[in-house]
């Protein structure tokens, strides 16, 4: 099953208030364990020993953060700017594609320091969710990630300084 498919199954069997309660529960760093971690984790999140292993937990926080590109509540926003400072860098890039998603404009700040990310996705990941959700503050840190040594963060930046042109109307 899909991630959509297997969020999905979750909330009908839960209820969608649940997973999303299990979701800012884990991304604020509470336990992962539960139903809705045997749902939303797929056959991984089935394999506890694997789990057991701490530098596999941050796994719990991505599948956490990607549930929510499925099923949202506003007043999750927080959780997920939060999430952007995470110490692993997937779920940094998952909360970033989540703030993109949502469109939460709060994250703007967040999102132009991890322009300077030290993984590439997660650049990547931020600057397309500037494009969406930065405001002209921000510019200057799309700006700078067109002369990234990454090629992908170099592309995705030069078309979000031109989305967030549009969508400001106004040149940057």
């Amino acid at each position: 099953m899909s991630p959509k498919e297997l969020v999905r199954a979750a909330c009908a069997e839960l209820g969608a208030d649940v997973v999303v309660r299990w979701c800012v529960t884990v991304l604020s760093g509470g336990p992962w364990e539960g139903e809705v971690l045997d749902f939303i984790g797929g056959p991984a999140a089935k394999n506890k020993a694997w789990l057991a292993n701490p530098s596999n937990q941050y796994w719990c926080r991505v599948w956490a953060a990607r549930a929510l590109l499925y099923v949202w509540t506003p007043s999750v926003a927080p959780t997920v700017v939060a999430a952007l400072n995470d110490e692993a860098w997937r779920v940094r890039e998952m909360a970033a594609k989540v703030a993109r998603l949502r469109d939460l404009g709060e994250a703007g700040d967040v999102l132009s320091t991890l322009v300077e990310d030290e993984t590439p996705r997660v650049r990547v990941a931020a600057v397309r969710a500037l494009a969406l959700v930065g405001e002209a503050e921000h510019a200057e840190a799309v700006t700078d990630a067109q002369d990234d040594p990454d090629s992908a963060v170099r592309n995705a930046a030069i078309l979000a300084l031109q989305q967030m042109s549009d969508r400001l109307d106004r040149p940057l």
